[in-house]
């Protein structure tokens, strides 16, 4: 039986010790290799530093190194006997919010650091609002840095208060905290002696056991198309497939289905997933599918149940992060990407910009800086075909690109 796969994002104010973790919970699982651990103790002793610098293993810039910090989003991998993991090692600095977005925005569950010492600051309140605003659905809170409060549960308290009256302000359904102190590994992979007043699991055992079945959307069928399979060889000369990957629902051959834009009706012929047929198919799965009918076809268009359709319109309302030097000018015109396909659109209204440390809505702003989060109506050229992102993360979400093609925000549609 395989293993089901967990993508969990860390994150933090800058020093709470997030690279530090994910080097402790690789190298407390056996993942990290013989000469990656000689390299990372070189390091550590041409630093001057007296222990093995875990957080080494994952600051990979040269930057990275020299300042101490995060900066790029790093991914590791790693397993266990119950689970595999992608792990997003997300930058702590204000100025990577942009960073931070892209590491959680496909995360299942979230890991924040809070330094025992200093609780809830600033910085935690924007990685957790954007945890919350990318619809991450399991937080699990790691207070930090315990041996600095000589693992004193009256210091965890007050922590933990603090955090969880913010959080009541979110949505996010799940939510479990710790007490960790990561450079010597107390309760990330084991339980801690040090803390007997913690009578919860360590962290890897909280990773472990998530419940991540109610997690997908297995109601709403969801196909867009990527490419189209035309193999013309004498052996496949007539075969027209339709490759993607399942973002929500299960499909299943036979199935009556509507094709959007078009709105035409067919049924499912076959599904292909790799070279074998399969009888059922669903997120994340990348397919192949045929259908009964020459129909028309391309990137972008997407396959539906015929009683279940995706919202419509040419006007949606988005919340984005700004990820561009170049502020946004309302005057301009912009191109969503959305399931692929590009849609030619413009900003109709700049409804506020947030402030995400204090929730102020600021609704006199005349546009949005790099790293500020704002909320805007857009109207495009064409009817685009889209679900909410609390429905469906998957086909809820988009880009914005510039004339130049360049990337300049990441959206959600509310």
């Amino acid at each position: 039986m395989s293993k089901d796969l967990l993508r969990f994002s860390i994150i933090g104010n800058v020093d709470d010790g997030k690279s530090t973790l994910l080097g402790r919970l690789l190298f407390d699982t056996g993942s990290i290799a013989d000469d990656q651990m000689e390299a990372i103790e070189e390091s550590s002793k041409r630093r001057g530093e007296d222990y093995v610098n875990l957080a080494l293993l994952t600051d990979g810039l040269k930057a990275e190194r020299e300042q101490g910090i995060t900066i790029d989003v790093a991914y590791r991998y790693f397993s266990t006997s119950k689970r595999k993991f992608i792990i997003a090692d997300c930058p702590g600095h204000a100025q990577y919010t942009r960073n931070m977005v892209t590491g959680t925005s496909t995360a299942q569950a979230c890991v924040i650091l809070v330094d025992a010492r200093h609780g809830l600051t600033e910085q935690t309140r924007r990685h957790t609002f954007i945890a919350s605003m990318m619809g991450v659905k399991h937080l699990i809170v790691c207070v930090n840095k315990m041996d600095l409060v000589e693992y004193s549960e009256d210091a965890y308290e007050p922590v933990k208060n603090s955090m969880s009256s913010y959080l009541s302000k979110l949505d996010i359904q799940d939510v479990q905290f710790i007490p960790i102190n990561a450079l010597d590994g107390d309760n990330v992979v084991n339980k801690s002696c040090k803390m007997d007043w913690y009578q919860g699991s360590s962290l890897l055992y909280m990773l472990e056991n998530l419940h991540l079945a109610s997690d997908f959307n297995h109601v709403d069928c969801r196909f867009p198309v990527q490419r189209v399979i035309r193999p013309m060889s004498k052996e496949h000369h007539d075969f027209r497939g339709f490759a993607g990957r399942i973002e929500s629902g299960v499909f299943k051959p036979g199935d009556e289905v509507s094709l959007l834009p078009s709105n035409n009706k067919t049924k499912i012929e076959k599904i292909f997933f790799g070279s074998n047929e399969v009888k059922e198919a669903f997120y994340p799965m990348s397919v192949v599918m045929t259908l009964s009918d020459e129909m028309d076809l391309s990137r972008g268009d997407l396959v539906v149940r015929e009683n279940n359709q995706s919202s419509s319109g040419k006007e949606v309302d988005i919340l984005l992060c700004w990820f561009s030097q170049t502020q946004l000018d309302i005057s301009k015109k912009y191109n969503f990407v959305c399931n692929g396909k590009y849609y030619p659109c413009k900003i109709s209204e700049l409804l506020y910009v947030l402030n995400i440390e204090t929730l102020h809505r600021d609704k006199d702003s005349k546009t949005i800086k790099q790293n500020e989060i704002g909320r805007l109506k857009v109207k495009t050229n064409k009817i685009m075909y889209f679900d909410s992102y609390k429905n469906n993360r998957n086909t809820g979400s988009l880009i914005l690109v510039d004339g130049n093609n360049d990337t300049v925000a990441a959206a959600i549609i509310r």
